[in-house]
């Protein structure tokens, strides 16, 4: 038969011990030195007060098995894929081929402008999901809105996935030369943007940006359109290709290369191309198709075709050892900077820049900094928009800084 204790009556505790005590503080102290003498078996000095903390000790790899494999952080992987933590490595970009990081910055800024109608796209070793033999290629790209944000905003989305599907079909054909691949690849992409562009209008809007301005006062929105700057990087090519007049600048031993050359209407080809299509270059405040708009490629722009052409100029520019920087930019940049100035600002950003810092740029004036990017070619970025700014540009500024050194200092 089972015993059962009880203790005494009105508080008072029997002198006598029989088989079963009542617990008190005592006995669970004793009880607990004795556990805390069993998990520290070993210890020689038992004097000092001993942590016990043993959820703390589990997550340090030093205390961890070394045949059970430690597990990511969900926080942990998220900010590494939000772009927090460092961007992917250029495996075969660098000289030795490994160790080497992507280092860019971009500044956007809205400038003297009411609206930002600026868009700007950065996306790291973008095929990788797709085209597993491409190797690390990159993207970049600054789209210039005009009449409303929602197109610049579109390319932003939808570009780099175009080029990217593109690239997907050709890798079943035979590739042909670099040059021929990448302007059909290119040509292919932009004229597809704008074909979805146009067609969304069609369609009434469905996939309109519901921060633009332009749909109680022009349901249409076929006045609305956008410039259209893109490189793509890869360990021995940068392919541009451009429609517009944003720009493409390449920095090579210490020497300013456009890269792209400015859709202006007044330019000699592009005036010969729309007045044979029966259109006409008017110039009001400066040259301009139908004297409305000031450049003579955009994606977007329906009630100016085919005057406004959304086919783009590609180039394909094979690197060396002597490239330092790339820079993108709008026409909000290009109008009151030079390329030589910009190049040479950008120069001397990056020899007092050091090591790829993590985290975020620090211009508190930028309307959007890249997360994960270089600390030198952010800091580049903000000084060429704040320039911009400082030479009254009427325009929005937007900037995207590449650093090519195959061995930063």
């Amino acid at each position: 038969m089972a015993e059962v204790c009880l203790g005494g009556v009105g508080g008072e505790e029997s002198s006598e011990s029989g088989p079963c005590e009542k617990p008190s503080r005592a006995a669970r102290r004793r009880r607990m030195e004795i556990r805390r003498l069993r998990c520290i078996a070993g210890v020689e000095s038992m004097g000092k007060p001993v942590e016990l903390d043993f959820k703390r000790k589990r997550s340090e790899p030093s205390d961890l098995p070394s045949a059970v494999p430690q597990k990511t952080d969900s926080g942990d992987r998220k900010k590494a894929e939000n772009g927090l933590r460092k961007p992917d490595p250029v495996g075969s970009i660098g000289s030795t081929g490994s160790g080497r990081y992507l280092r860019y910055g971009l500044t956007s800024l809205c400038g003297l402008r009411r609206d930002m109608e600026d868009a700007v796209t950065v996306r790291t070793d973008f095929l990788r999901r797709r085209c597993s033999a491409s190797g690390n290629v990159h993207f970049f790209g600054v789209f210039d809105g005009h009449g409303c944000s929602h197109v610049a905003a579109w390319c932003k989305d939808r570009m780099h996935e175009m080029v990217a599907e593109e690239v997907e079909k050709l890798e079943t054909v035979v590739p042909p030369a670099p040059m021929e691949y990448w302007k059909l690849v290119m040509h292919r992409s932009f004229l597809r943007m704008d074909a979805e562009v146009v067609g969304w209008r069609g369609a009434g809007g469905r996939r309109q940006n519901p921060s633009c301005r332009c749909e109680l006062q022009r349901p249409k929105c076929d006045h609305v359109g956008s410039t259209a700057v893109v490189a793509v990087v890869t360990a021995n090519h940068i392919v541009i290709a451009n429609c517009g007049d944003s720009r493409a600048v390449l920095c090579r031993k210490g020497a300013a290369i456009p890269l792209s050359m400015d859709h202006k209407p007044d330019r000699p080809d592009e005036l010969q191309r729309i007045e044979a299509a029966g259109g006409r270059v008017i110039f009001w405040d400066g040259p301009r198709v139908l004297g409305v708009l000031a450049m003579s490629r955009a994606i977007g722009d329906g009630y100016l075709k085919p005057y406004v052409t959304a086919e783009p100029d590609v180039t394909v520019t094979e690197r060396e050892e002597d490239d330092a920087c790339l820079i993108l930019a709008s026409d909000g940049l290009w109008d009151v900077v030079t390329n030589e100035t910009a190049c040479e600002i950008v120069r001397m950003c990056l020899r007092s820049g050091g090591p790829a810092a993590e985290g975020r740029g620090s211009d508190e004036f930028a309307a959007r900094v890249g997360e994960g990017t270089d600390k030198a070619c952010s800091d580049a970025a903000s000084v060429l928009t704040k320039l911009a700014l400082a030479r009254r540009s009427a325009d929005n500024v937007s900037v995207v800084v590449v650093d090519l050194r195959r061995n930063p200092c």
